[in-house]
């Protein structure tokens, strides 16, 4: 019952978010997916962590196909997105947990950047001394 209703809470977030709460969404499940790898690395759940670095690799897919390359930033991020995407590959195969740990970092700093961002479009300040 408690799972139907976060599908549901969930379900609602994702049909009534603007495009910038998406993609922090989805930052945030990064976020989420690497820790849970993380826990399964931790014990032993190869087979599991892997499944769920699949998904997160398929979130950085996403990510890129949605980038307008027509500006530097996007090529920026997709340079990043593929460098961490190799990250998890390169984990997958290797077992060196920096790798992860260097991808959890950046989905971290990405949600906090990305929380910024839609801060200062909503409220059209920076919120530092202006």
């Amino acid at each position: 019952m408690h799972n139907a209703q976060q599908m549901q809470y969930l379900k609602v977030q994702v049909e009534t978010a603007s495009p910038g709460e998406l993609t922090l969404l989805l930052y945030q499940e990064i976020v989420k997916s690497i820790l849970k790898a993380k826990q399964l690395y931790n014990q032993g759940q190869y087979e599991d962590m892997n499944i769920v670095l699949h998904k997160v690799r398929s979130i950085f897919n996403e990510l890129i196909i949605t980038l307008d390359l027509k500006y530097e930033i996007s090529q920026n991020l997709k340079d990043l997105y593929l460098f961490y995407n190799n990250h998890l590959a390169q984990f997958m195969i290797n077992k060196n947990v920096e790798l992860l740990d260097d991808t959890l970092e950046f989905a971290r700093d990405m949600v906090d950047t990305w929380k910024q961002a839609l801060n200062i479009v909503k409220t059209g300040r920076l919120g530092i001394n202006e």
